[in-house]
């Protein structure tokens, strides 16, 4: 059996994510405590007892989705469960941080600060009401490249996210993105719906967002990964910190090719993915991408404890 570790993206963040593992494993709770110091603020107390709406808010979603799925990680250590029993790491989006973190790649408060830092910068590379996202549900992906292609007519329209074989993600400016979802319906499209995101994530409108990154990831201390991680880019696995660093500042612009990093897993001879945090959206994907994997989900004390016997 081969074991992969995968890691949530944004939109699997839920108030009270982590807090049982927090309250189960102080080790977990050393998390969130680290997350909260680096970022200079209670981090926590938003994820746990705040508002949806400001926890959804890119600057927060991001450190806290990967703060639960470091906690996740520190209550499978203090059980004697170790990043090496995965042959590789991959993450959705910010979960590639989440999963650069788990391997030691980048520090738990470098990790805080990058994120952060992403969020603001993706927010603010697009004025709001000016971009947009859709989600297209039942095209291939090739389906998907053609309706962007005809929708952009000059402006900015690209599939973003590679999901599984029948849901693809269009990002770009706002009129284009409508156009695609049109198009999407017309193409046979069982829905084609706009996405309740704040920006238009990965895609060429978050030019100045990749700048700001690069400069960020220029200043961080980068260690070779303890295990192997499969980046979004180019959906293979990657060891190399110079290599990791640039294909973190393409991420911010380019595709997360999920659908072809988890063939290329399976291809590798992955039979069991352990989705790591909140929320179980990965594995859902997975299932449809490759039933001959196995998914396990480890986002509370008690899934700790699961995997911890079996």
């Amino acid at each position: 059996m081969t074991i992969a570790f995968v890691y949530p993206g944004q939109g699997a963040q839920t108030i009270g994510m982590g807090r049982d593992l927090a309250d189960a494993y102080p080790a977990a709770k050393a998390v969130f405590d680290e997350v909260d110091e680096a970022l200079g603020e209670k981090l926590s107390t938003l994820i746990w007892e705040g508002e949806a709406d400001a926890l959804t808010l890119t600057q927060n979603a991001q450190p806290a989705l990967m703060a639960t799925s470091m906690a996740a990680m520190a209550a499978l250590k203090a059980e004697g469960i170790t990043v090496d029993k995965a042959a590789y790491v991959a993450g959705h989006s910010l979960g590639e941080y989440a999963a650069l973190c788990a391997a030691g790649t980048f520090s738990l408060s470098d990790t805080a600060r990058l994120l952060r830092i992403r969020g603001r910068a993706m927010q603010a590379a697009v004025p709001v009401g000016q971009g947009a996202m859709a989600a297209l549900l039942g095209l291939s992906f090739e389906q998907a490249e053609a309706v962007a292609a005809e929708a952009a007519q000059g402006e900015v329209c690209q599939v973003a996210n590679q999901n599984d074989p029948a849901q693809n993600v269009v990002s770009g400016s706002k009129a284009a993105v409508e156009r695609a979802i049109d198009l999407a319906k017309a193409a046979g499209a069982k829905r084609a719906l706009l996405l309740p995101v704040s920006a238009p994530f990965h895609c060429a409108l978050m030019a100045p967002a990749a700048e700001e990154m690069a400069g960020a990831l220029a200043d961080v201390t980068m260690n070779a990964p303890a295990v192997p991680v499969v980046a979004n880019v180019v959906a293979e696995a990657v060891t190399d910190p110079d290599q990791i660093r640039k294909l973190l500042i393409e991420q911010v612009t380019g595709q997360v090719r999920w659908m072809s990093s988890v063939e290329w897993m399976g291809a590798q001879g992955v039979t069991e993915v352990w989705e790591i945090g909140a929320g179980k959206a990965l594995s859902g994907m997975i299932r449809r991408i490759n039933k001959e994997i196995t998914c396990v989900n480890i986002g509370t004390a008690a899934d700790v404890a699961a995997v911890k016997t079996a």
